[in-house]
């Protein structure tokens, strides 16, 4: 049974979390000497400024929207892809293109619904995969530059985690004429770089590459839709085409 939610992400976090904070318990710290609000502002809002400077509203909007593709990723089963593309075939083969018509109903897959309403307005084969084609690549643009969004926070996290670290000793270096607050300053200025490089590989860089991930298997899936529809259009042997698509998964 498929989990509604990716369990693997979550399992990831908290092994993160516990490894670091234990670690921090067993050494003798105290976990309240890694909480610092100023360092997170400047962190988390240099981070995401720079962001925005980067790309635009929509590109970074979009980025924050597939956050969630993290833990409730989108449904994307290839072998019910195979079975569909499968039926399609038989059912073309025995009472022709047309005969998929009615199928159009039951479609809410966009991409597979535009694909064959194309096979059954009896669109030549190469005009079919030409103007798939030109839909595979948009999405592919469009949600690979979101995707880049949270990479790019990856890069510049650490950047800016140094330079809290080093406003920090600014401020300490102020202080110089009580010691005591030396210690302490010291620690607080490089929480900020914990800050940076621990969100940078902790979260941004794994969330990127997570994105990517889900991105490149639509991308397979959508390959197999508009392969098994080419196939279904020169009147290959379903069978055939079942042996084709199962090499996308092998």
């Amino acid at each position: 049974m498929r989990l509604p939610f990716d369990i693997i992400s979550i399992i990831g976090i908290l092994i993160s979390f516990g490894a670091i904070l234990g670690g921090q318990y067993l050494e003798g710290g105290h976990l309240g000497s890694l909480v610092q609000v100023t360092a997170f502002i400047i962190v988390l809002g240099g981070t995401f400024g720079a962001c925005m400077l980067q790309y635009s509203l929509p590109v970074f909007l979009q980025g924050v929207k597939l956050l969630r593709w993290v833990i409730l990723p989108p449904v994307i089963s290839l072998e019910d892809v195979i079975e569909q593309i499968i039926s399609w075939g038989q059912s073309a083969r025995r009472g022709g293109l047309l005969s998929l018509e009615p199928m159009l109903m039951e479609m809410d897959d966009p991409f597979m619904k535009k694909g064959l309403q194309l096979l059954v307005d009896g669109a030549e084969p190469e005009k079919l995969r030409e103007a798939m084609e030109v839909d595979m690549y948009a999405y592919d643009e469009h949600y690979r530059m979101a995707a880049k969004v949270w990479e790019s926070a990856g890069g510049y996290s650490p950047t800016v985690g140094i330079l809290g670290a080093v406003m920090g000793l600014i401020h300490v270096m102020e202080n110089l004429s009580d010691p005591s607050k030396l210690g302490g300053g010291i620690a607080v200025a490089f929480v900020a770089t914990i800050y940076g490089v621990g969100a940078a590989n902790l979260f941004f860089l794994p969330i990127a590459n997570k994105l990517k991930s889900i991105i490149a298997k639509e991308m397979v899936k959508r390959e197999m839709v508009v392969e098994g529809l080419i196939a279904i259009a020169n009147g290959e042997n379903p069978r055939l085409i079942e042996i084709k698509l199962r090499g996308y998964i092998a």
